[in-house]
C-alpha cells in the first residue's frame, strides 16, 4: 500500500498536462468565415466582369414574379427566379422563358402558351433588370476610351434566314452574329403546335453550342427541326 500511493500521485500528475492542452472542438475563425461567405455578385478578374441585378417584383393574379439576371459585361449569361407563382403552368413555363431570354438577349420574347400572366410578369421584371444594368453601364466611364464601343457594335450583325414552308407551318429564324460567332437565334415564324413550342428552345440551345446548323433533329418535331435548320443555314450562308 505504501508503494501504491506514489504511483497514484505520479499518474494524476501525468494527466494534468493532458487536461491543460486538450484541443478545442469549436469552429476556427477560417471555418466561420467560409460559412458566412456571401454569393458573388460581381467580379473584375481577368478583365471581365459579372454583375447580378434583380428585377422589380411584379404582382400578378397568380402571384409575385421576380427575376435575378447575371450579366457578363453587357451579355445576359443567366437568369434565376426569385419569386414565381406556385402553379404547374409556371413551373413548365419558366425554363422556356429563360432559354428564350438567353437566345434573344432581351425581354423581347414570346409568351408561353397557358402561362400568359406569368410570362408577362417575367418579361416586365426582366426588362426592369436590363434597364437597371444599362443605366449603370451608361453612368460608368469606359476605361478603354470611346473608340471601343463603335468597334463592338460594328461586329454585330443580324441576318434573317429564308422562310421555309412545311406541312406544319412556316419556319423562319433570325440570327445575331458577334463577329463570326452565333450570339443568339430568334424565331420570326414557327408552327403553332405544342411539339414546336417544346422543340424550339432545344434547337436554339444546340445551335449556340454547335455554332452551326449541324445539329440533331428534336424527336417528335422532325418537320419543324428540318425547317429550322434550313432557315438557319440560309442565314449563316447570307452572313458570309
Amino acid at each position: 500500500m505504501k508503494r501504491a500511493l506514489p504511483v497514484l500521485v505520479l499518474s494524476i500528475a501525468g494527466l494534468v498536462p493532458v487536461w491543460l492542452y486538450e484541443p478545442s472542438l469549436g469552429v476556427t475563425s477560417s471555418e466561420a468565415s467560409t460559412a458566412t461567405t456571401p454569393s458573388v455578385s460581381s467580379s473584375g478578374s481577368s478583365g471581365s466582369s459579372s454583375t447580378v441585378v434583380q428585377g422589380t417584383t411584379v404582382t400578378t393574379e397568380k402571384g409575385d414574379v421576380q427575376v435575378e439576371v447575371t450579366f457578363a459585361g453587357t451579355k445576359i449569361s443567366s437568369v434565376r427566379m426569385l419569386k414565381q407563382p406556385n402553379h404547374p403552368q409556371t413551373t413548365a413555363a419558366v425554363p422556356v422563358l429563360i432559354k428564350e431570354t438567353l437566345a434573344a438577349q432581351s425581354a423581347d420574347i414570346d409568351t408561353v402558351s397557358g402561362a400568359t400572366i406569368t410570362s408577362d410578369g417575367y418579361k416586365e421584371s426582366l426588362q426592369a433588370a436590363i434597364d437597371s444594368q444599362a443605366d449603370s453601364a451608361a453612368a460608368s466611364p469606359s476605361p478603354s476610351g470611346s473608340t471601343s464601343a463603335p468597334a463592338a457594335e460594328s461586329a454585330s450583325k443580324v441576318v434573317s434566314g429564308t422562310a421555309v414552308d412545311t406541312e406544319k407551318g412556316t419556319v423562319q429564324v433570325e440570327v445575331t452574329f458577334e463577329g463570326d460567332s452565333i450570339a443568339s437565334v430568334k424565331m420570326l415564324q414557327q408552327p403553332n403546335h405544342p411539339q414546336t413550342t417544346a422543340a424550339v428552345p432545344v434547337l436554339i440551345e444546340e445551335t449556340l453550342a454547335a455554332q452551326s446548323a449541324d445539329i440533331d433533329t428534336v424527336s417528335g418535331a422532325t418537320i419543324t427541326s428540318d425547317g429550322y435548320k434550313e432557315s438557319l443555314q440560309a442565314a449563316i450562308d447570307a452572313k458570309g
